[in-house]
């Protein structure tokens, strides 16, 4: 892909203080490394440039090629299952939240689907602490809705954001019966009436915590949570960012779901299959007929990624001026993938409601969420690669040559024990209640080596998977068969090899369950 002078501008800055693999100054060796992990909501696998989408995300290009991209990086295909995983290391119903966030006001049932995360299992802020980790939180928290299970009681030192897991991007709307808030340290805060946009806000919010830090803890590490709501729905962003996109999704779903999928394969990131179809509830967009609107919708996706780009600009920018760039891992990744959801059903726009605008209450739905996949086949909740498969960046000049690539199965519960390591703790060390990390230490595959021989459990609403290596075994649904893929060369899942390896399939069904037994997995 072309770079775009703001593309380059990025790139040369990053670049300006990289230093050469094994290159490690005295500095460095006095302090530990600092941790960036910043998650996108609902972003598609191929939203950002580096993975092939035409939205302009300059930020996220330079870190790519400073750093490493990954193929085969998974998720839990859920936002909040996906964030407890991440922030503790374990699967999701170890953690407590198997199914959904419980509500503030419930009566507490503990156990593997209590709706928050096990008091006894520690958040990564708990776990960095004594290893001397300031611990920083902006934007969604979305795994504990009462006062008790807020990001201060959970280790961070400062933290501001949506302790629930969605709202309007320019205020907070109560509905579906549910209590939205926004919190500062823990106490509730509400918006200005005028000039807030979220995304900017958690921007703004990380980079301070970044200045303060630097200004009050030179000589300490940081571990930073930056967790965007962007681009869940609502569609929300400002007009002349969403105006800059119309043009280019003038050409409908088909023609955005193959530009994306040449570019993935051009740039390495899919293999030589073919990419995932249309699938039957989406239809070809010479058939559509409010193609305005559908246009719209992607547009306002698109600016909303690109916000959330700048931003990250905005932290990356802050770091630099610290002087600690090149002693930072900073890792991005999504939560899931693109949303097929359509909210429009709740009938939540405001009279005058034009997409984009703080009056409507819009989703991009099955269309465009195929085409913001592409090529992979599934979306959100999807326990094929559309849901599961997510985009990942790992930049850190200490530890990563730029330019690096990797094929190998990774999954989010591998950050907590890579980040252990960077500090210098063991991932044993834990109190006899809490279950142990299921996740590796990612710096081998950092350094252009192979994953250890494990395998990869999933399970989100009675759908499953798991993965072996090469091999994925999945139930895309309760009642439905298993399937069987070798995504390594398949990752659209386009060949179903169940019949062609019964005795694989059964094998990995077998282990699926064990596991299952051993978490707790509802049946």
């Amino acid at each position: 892909m072309l770079l775009t002078p703001s593309r380059r501008n990025v790139l040369a800055g990053l670049g300006a203080t990289a230093l050469t693999v094994g290159c490690v100054t005295a500095q460095r060796q006095a302090r530990k490394p600092n941790i960036v992990v910043i998650l996108a909501d609902d972003m598609g696998w191929s939203d950002i440039g580096p993975y092939g989408s035409e939205i302009a995300t300059p930020t996220l290009d330079a870190l790519a090629a400073g750093g490493l991209t990954s193929t085969r990086f998974y998720n839990t295909a859920k936002c909040y299952t996906t964030r407890a995983a991440l922030l503790t290391g374990v699967y999701q119903h170890e953690a407590g939240i198997g199914g959904t966030i419980s509500n503030y006001d419930e009566p507490i049932t503990r156990g593997p689907y209590q709706g928050f995360l096990h008091p006894e299992v520690p958040t990564l802020a708990e776990m960095l602490r004594p290893a001397g980790y300031r611990s920083y939180h902006a934007g969604k928290w979305h795994v504990g809705e009462r006062e008790q299970h807020w990001p201060l009681k959970r280790g961070f030192d400062r933290s501001f954001g949506l302790i629930s897991g969605a709202t309007s991007y320019y205020e907070v709307l109560q509905e579906d019966g549910r209590r939205r808030v926004m919190t500062l340290d823990d106490v509730p805060w509400t918006p200005p009436a005028r000039g807030f946009y979220a995304t900017d806000a958690y921007s703004e919010a990380a980079a301070r915590y970044v200045r303060e830090h630097a200004r009050t803890a030179p000589d300490a590490p940081f571990f930073l949570y930056l967790a965007y709501t962007a681009p869940h729905w609502p569609l929300h962003a400002p007009a002349e960012a969403i105006e800059r996109y119309l043009d280019v999704y003038s050409v409908g779903w088909d023609a955005i779901h193959a530009a994306r999928s040449t570019r993935a394969r051009a740039l390495g990131k899919l293999a030589e299959a073919s990419p995932a179809p249309r699938p039957t509830d989406v239809p070809a967009w010479a058939d559509v007929t409010d193609k305005a609107l559908w246009v719209r919708r992607m547009a306002t996706h698109a600016a909303m990624v690109e916000i959330m780009d700048r931003g990250i600009g905005e932290v990356v920018s802050a770091i630099r001026a610290s002087g600690q760039l090149d002693n930072t891992l900073i890792l991005f990744l999504s939560d899931n993938g693109a949303s097929h959801e359509n909210i429009a059903r709740r009938n939540l726009d405001q009279p005058g409601a034009v997409v984009g605008d703080r009056r409507s209450f819009q989703g991009f739905e099955a269309p465009w969420a195929w085409a913001s996949n592409a090529p992979l086949r599934g979306t959100k909740e999807s326990m094929f690669e559309g849901g599961l498969n997510t985009p990942f960046i790992a930049h850190w000049p200490a530890g990563i040559a730029p330019g690096s690539q990797t094929a190998e199965p990774c999954h989010l519960v591998d950050i907590a024990p890579t980040a252990l390591a960077l500090a210098g703790l063991s991932p044993t060390a834990r109190a006899a209640e809490a279950p142990a990390l299921r996740g590796t230490d990612l710096r081998p595959i950092f350094a252009g080596g192979k994953a250890p021989a494990r395998e990869l459990f999933f399970e989100l609403q009675r759908k499953k998977a798991l993965i072996a290596g090469d091999w994925k075994a999945l139930q895309p649904s309760r009642d439905a068969p298993w399937m069987l893929f070798k995504v390594a060369s398949d990752p659209p899942e386009q060949t179903d090899l169940a019949g062609a390896e019964p005795a694989r399939l059964a094998a990995m069904q077998a282990s699926w369950l064990t596991t299952a037994q051993q978490i707790g997995v509802q049946a």
